[in-house]
Order: C-alpha cells, then sequence, then structure tokens
C-alpha cells in the first residue's frame, strides 16, 4: 500500500499450478513455440478494450541468441492476430544482462532488474501499452518495464501474462 504499483494492474489466464508450469517452462526451455499460441488463446479474454499496442518483455540479446527465442514475442505474435492489435517489438529494450531471477527473493528480483529495461524512439508515447510475459511472479521485471514506458511518455501500461505465482515460495 506504501509503494503503489504504477502500471493498471495484472491480467493473467490461469493461476501457476502444475499444468501452467508445464506450459510455461516447456515453452521457454523445450521449444514447445507451439504452446505461445495455446497460452495467447486464453489470455486473449484478458485483453484490455483500451490497448493500442502490445510490448514483449524483451530479453537480452545473449539470452535471445542463446534460446533462439522469445517467449513473450511469441506470445504477442499470436495476440496480435487474436485480438487485431499492432505489436511493438523493437522500442522496449533490455540493454543490461541480468543473471535469472527465479528462486531469488523479490528484493533480489528488484536489484537484478533494476535499470536493465530502456525505450528507444517514441513508439509509446501517448499510448496504452499491454506489456506481455508468460509469468508474472514478484512483479520485478514487469515493475522495471512499466517505468521505462512510462518514463518514456506511455499513458499507461496494463501486464498480461500467462500465468501469475500467486504465493512465490515454489520458484
Amino acid at each position: 500500500m506504501s509503494d503503489p504499483p504504477k502500471h493498471m494492474g495484472v491480467r493473467a489466464a490461469v493461476a501457476y499450478g502444475a499444468v501452467a508450469r508445464t506450459v510455461a517452462l516447456r515453452l521457454k526451455y523445450a521449444r514447445r513455440v507451439a504452446y505461445a499460441e495455446t497460452a495467447a488463446r486464453l489470455m486473449i479474454r484478458h485483453m484490455p478494450p483500451q490497448a493500442d499496442v502490445l510490448v514483449p518483455v524483451p530479453l537480452h540479446r545473449w539470452r535471445l541468441w542463446t534460446r533462439g527465442y522469445n517467449q513473450a514475442a511469441l506470445i504477442v505474435d499470436h495476440l496480435s492476430r487474436l485480438g487485431n492489435v499492432p505489436v511493438d517489438r523493437t522500442t522496449l529494450e533490455r540493454h543490461r544482462a541480468t543473471a535469472p531471477l527465479r528462486g531469488h527473493s523479490r528484493r533480489a528480483r528488484l536489484q537484478a532488474v533494476r535499470a536493465a529495461f530502456r525505450v528507444r524512439g517514441e513508439g509509446v508515447k501517448g499510448r496504452n501499452v499491454v506489456l506481455v510475459d508468460d509469468v508474472y511472479t514478484s512483479g520485478a521485471t514487469t515493475d522495471a518495464c512499466t517505468a521505462a514506458l512510462l518514463r518514456a511518455g506511455a499513458a499507461n501500461v496494463t501486464i498480461l501474462a500467462w500465468t501469475r505465482v500467486l504465493d512465490d515460495g515454489g520458484i
């Protein structure tokens, strides 16, 4: 309550559990890219009606290079097609590499992603941004992204995720 989020809210298709975890991990690490469409089909009903642009949470270029794809960008492609909302993949950039956040406390996650993101250009200025990610855990990553987007002039930012961890004790 003393430090409210700067975004307009978090929307998720499902609560984090065994099935959601399997889908997220296989999409992210096992190259099951078809799961991005599955996730998007369940996420589309949570799309804010005022959405102007979809922005995936970006990966650092080295992680993108080693993984070969950004799972959030794959989901965004399907959401864009299903919801007829344009995508902006280039404005928000993770310019600083960060260690994987899995297993860290919220405080450690916040520290790790601080100043990791920046916005290039004016692609979000005055727009209602929907920031898309696969898993919403502590909000550290999306908070850092939201701060960068709002500094760049976004009208507002809503978070849309495949799954939301309701108790981060298991992550």
